[in-house]
C-alpha cells in the first residue's frame, strides 16, 4: 500500500531528532572527524568519554575486516573484558578468520594446528559443526579461493563478523546495538508491510523498501 505523499510531506520534524539520528549512524560506525565536525556545525551535545571508546572500536573494527582477528581479540579483551567468553558465537567467528587468514597465507600446518587448539573445542557442541567442517575443507583445495567454501575466505564474511563485533561491543558499553536510522527503518518497513497485508489482493505491490528508496 502506498501512501500519497501529500498524506505526510506537511509533517513537521523537529531537527534535534534529525541530527539525533546521522550523529547515532556517525558515532556507531567511527566517523570520528565527520562526527566532530557534525558536533560542531550544529551544536549537539555528547558525553565527553565517547570519543575514546570510538576510537577504540574503530581500530578493533579494523583489525577485524583485514583479517587480523587476533589483534583484534586482544583490542577486545581490553575494551570489554569477558565479552568474548559470554559469546561464544563471535569467539568461534572472530577465531575462524584467523584460520582463514592462515590457509590464505599457504600456512596449512600452521592452520591445521590451530584448528586443532583453538577450533577444535567448539566441535563438542552440534551447531559449530558444520561450520567448522567447511573451514577444515579449505584444507583440502591447493586454491581455496576456487572452492566451494571460497566465501569464508571474502571481505564480506569479514565486515559480517566486524559488525557483530562491533554491536557486541556496543551493547556491552550500554549503547544501542543498531543506529538510529536501521531501527527507524526497521519500524518503519514492518509499519508499511503491514498496511500492504491489509489491502486487496487487488490493490498495490507488498512495500518493497529498495523501491520506495528509490522513489
Amino acid at each position: 500500500m502506498d501512501l500519497d505523499p501529500r498524506q505526510y510531506e506537511n509533517v513537521a520534524i523537529n531537527d534535534n531528532d534529525i541530527h539525533s539520528i546521522v550523529l547515532s549512524y556517525l558515532i556507531h560506525n567511527c566517523y570520528k572527524e565527520s562526527v566532530e565536525s557534525f558536533i560542531t556545525s550544529t551544536g549537539t551535545k555528547q558525553p565527553a568519554d565517547y570519543l575514546e571508546d570510538m576510537d577504540k572500536r574503530k581500530r578493533i573494527f579494523h583489525f577485524a575486516l583485514e583479517g587480523n582477528a587476533l589483534k583484534a581479540i586482544e583490542l577486545t579483551e581490553q575494551l570489554a573484558q569477558d565479552i568474548l567468553e559470554k559469546n561464544k558465537d563471535l569467539q568461534f567467528d572472530l577465531l575462524s578468520l584467523h584460520f582463514v587468514e592462515l590457509v590464505c597465507s599457504r600456512k596449512c600446518t600452521e592452520a591445521l594446528e590451530f584448528a586443532q587448539t583453538k577450533l577444535g573445542p567448539f566441535g563438542k557442541e552440534p551447531k559449530y559443526m558444520e561450520k567448522l567442517e567447511d573451514f577444515m575443507a579449505l584444507l583440502a583445495y591447493k586454491e581455496p579461493e576456487k572452492s566451494p567454501m571460497f566465501h569464508l575466505l571474502s571481505l564480506e564474511y569479514r565486515q559480517q563478523v566486524a559488525d557483530s563485533l562491533n554491536r557486541a561491543i556496543l551493547a556491552h558499553l550500554n549503547l544501542p546495538r543498531y543506529t538510529a536510522m536501521e531501527r527507524l527503518i526497521q519500524q518503519t518497513t514492518v509499519v508499511r508491510q503491514c498496511l500492504s497485508q491489509e489491502a486487496s489482493k487487488d490493490g498495490p505491490p507488498p512495500f518493497s523498501l529498495r523501491d520506495f528508496l528509490k522513489s
